[in-house]
């Protein structure tokens, strides 16, 4: 239970209203065994006396000792409840705060579909267990212990029997708490795979109907599905049979009190009332027990679980802020690799990028090309150290990345990823996600040069409309140049576009390449720009285009340069243009 144990540090900014609970708890169990010694007395001092007012008072006794009992148990279940909830807040904040310092490679390991169970189910399970532990699996403890001391002093002749079970009892629960953690670990993970399965489903619904994948979908859910409905049987197997014996100790337990006692009594032994006692008290130290071994399932499946979200917090980021950072901000956007290299973690295959070297001056335009694998998105996710090298060094403006600032880097830097991702909202809270404070003419601006404002000024409610989940409402084209725009706002001195344009016509990517050349000299301020791109016609202007082949520089150069001198470039250029034309030629260059 180490995982659960460190959990319970979350429980620190509560200690006074837990502690104050556990208090409650401490209280209404006295409560609660005062009742067997009222019994005893009404039985022996009142019914066999004869003595009436004996049995009245004693009953009232009773009824005043139950209702300070319920009392005590809703205050204790209500700070209980305040607890846990905020026990779990805290765990699912830390979760989301641990995330958002994840480097890509975290991410790869830790898929949406296993971090959302982790943040849900998983945070609730423990959160219930804290919950549980400030109301049964401490009150069962304290009461049996109680039990039993009242046992042995009010009828020590029977308290052997405690001797006799207990051991019993131990060995049965060591046994299926052995058994029953790996079943429940293995139950959260299928319902991680299930989640993973359902996620994708859900976020390629369109694809799935595209491709009449339906019935494919439908049998991949259902295999961990299954899978999920197999784990659970198995552990409800276990528990099917776990508390059939403990109910049967309990009841020997009873028999043989029973037995003996009433033998005793009827010799003069004992009192009846004793006799009667001592049952309660035998039942109250056995059905403690029974209660507890009752939580050995969510026990353990709290360990599991507990297990997964330490997997999160624990989790170090691969490329995360040094101490010591240096604090100074892009001024200029020169960009500098020397002899890097890349390997993806976990990856036995070759390194995505090998040797690479350049400089991108500031306020230069750098393409990067190659056929689909050659390492250009991953060379780009170095810069603003989404991932880290594994050797060579990457500096900008003179200072290697690993030793600036990692927020002010990935500040000064505008990125366009590949796959476009919207937010629920509107579409101006979309262009201002990087600058919230940004003016409604600054939004305005920054969607002019993405060649946006048109198509926005058109929707219903303009930059007020809202988009829908993921920005599905919008076509691929408007999603690009909202995140263009989205990036422009924030005035980078590095801005990257992950093949961004691939959903926009010609025309339309050369009226935004226009208006981003004209946005820097007019603003008078270098903006390095790297380029990915699938297309030749969207790079030929640009200073420098570095072709990428298997991860290495294949050739690097102005276009006319590489278009003479590159074979690869040379079928880039052919594949998607034709046969080099002279006078096109000389018109690009």
């Amino acid at each position: 239970m180490k995982s659960l144990m460190r959990l319970y540090g979350f429980l620190r900014p509560y200690r006074i209203p837990a502690s104050i609970s556990l208090s409650l708890l401490v209280a209404m169990v006295a409560a609660d065994l005062l009742i067997p010694r009222l019994t005893q007395r009404i039985i022996d001092q009142g019914i066999a006396a004869g003595n009436l007012h004996v049995v009245v008072t004693t009953a009232l006794i009773m009824v005043a000792a139950s209702l300070l009992s319920a009392a005590l148990a809703v205050a204790n279940n209500l700070l209980s409840v305040k607890v846990a909830m905020a026990f779990g807040a805290d765990i699912r904040s830390a979760l989301m705060r641990k995330v958002q310092t994840f480097s890509f490679a975290n991410l790869d390991t830790l898929q949406t579909g296993k971090l959302i169970v982790r943040s849900t189910s998983d945070v609730t399970t423990v959160q219930t267990i804290v919950m549980l532990s400030l109301r049964i699996l401490t009150r069962a403890p304290i009461w049996a212990v109680g039990a039993i001391v009242l046992l042995v002093v009010t009828a020590s002749d029977l308290a052997w029997i405690m001797v006799a079970f207990v051991p019993l009892i131990i060995v049965l629960v060591y046994f299926f708490t052995h058994r029953a953690r790996p079943l429940f670990l293995g139950v959260q993970q299928r319902l991680d795979r299930l989640n993973v399965v359902l996620q994708e489903n859900l976020a390629g619904i369109r694809v799935v109907k595209a491709f009449v994948r339906a019935t494919h979908e439908k049998a991949r859910f259902d295999d961990a599905n299954q899978d999920l409905m197999a784990g659970t049987i198995g552990v409800g197997r276990l528990m099917a049979v776990f508390h059939p014996f403990m109910l049967l100790i309990l009841n020997l337990a009873i028999v043989a009190a029973v037995w003996f006692g009433g033998a005793t009594a009827i010799t003069g032994g004992m009192s009846v009332g004793t006799v009667v006692a001592a049952i309660n008290y035998l039942s109250f130290a056995l059905f403690p027990i029974l209660m507890l071994t009752g939580m050995i399932g969510p026990v353990s499946a709290a360990d599991a679980s507990a297990s997964r979200i330490l997997e999160v917090l624990d989790a170090q980021p691969q490329a995360r802020q040094r101490p010591g950072a240096n604090q100074t901000r892009i001024t200029r956007g020169q960009i500098v690799f020397t002899d890097v290299s890349f390997s993806y973690p976990g990856n036995g295959a070759e390194p995505a990028l090998s040797n690479i070297s350049f400089v991108a001056e500031a306020g230069q335009t750098v393409a990067i090309v190659g056929a689909t694998g050659s390492g250009k998105s991953t060379l780009v996710h170095l810069i603003p150290r989404f991932y880290d090298v594994t050797a060579g060094r990457i500096t900008m403006d003179g200072s290697d990345i690993r030793e600036m600032d990692l927020p002010g880097l990935r500040r000064d830097i505008g990125m366009v990823l590949q796959e476009t991702v919207l937010f629920s909202g509107t579409v101006a809270d979309n262009i201002r996600y990087g600058r919230i404070s940004a003016s409604p003419d600054a939004v305005g601006e920054a969607a002019r040069v993405a060649q946006a404002d048109a198509f926005i000024r058109a929707l219903p409610q303009g930059y007020d409309t809202r988009v829908g989940q993921r920005g599905v409402t919008l076509s691929g084209g408007q999603r690009q140049r909202i995140a263009i725009a989205r990036a422009i706002l924030v005035q980078p001195k590095v801005l990257i576009l992950d093949d961004a344009t691939s959903a926009l016509d010609m025309e339309t990517e050369i009226r935004l390449q226009t208006a981003l050349d004209a946005f820097t000299h007019d603003t008078q301020t270098p903006m390095t720009r790297l380029i990915v791109a699938q297309r030749i016609s969207s790079v030929l202007t640009a200073d420098t285009i570095i072709v990428l082949d298997h991860g290495r520089v294949h050739a690097m150069g102005p276009h006319r340069q590489l278009l003479a001198q590159s074979a690869v470039y040379q079928d880039i250029y052919r594949s998607q243009l034709g046969e080099p034309d002279n006078s096109k030629e000389h018109a690009h260059g």
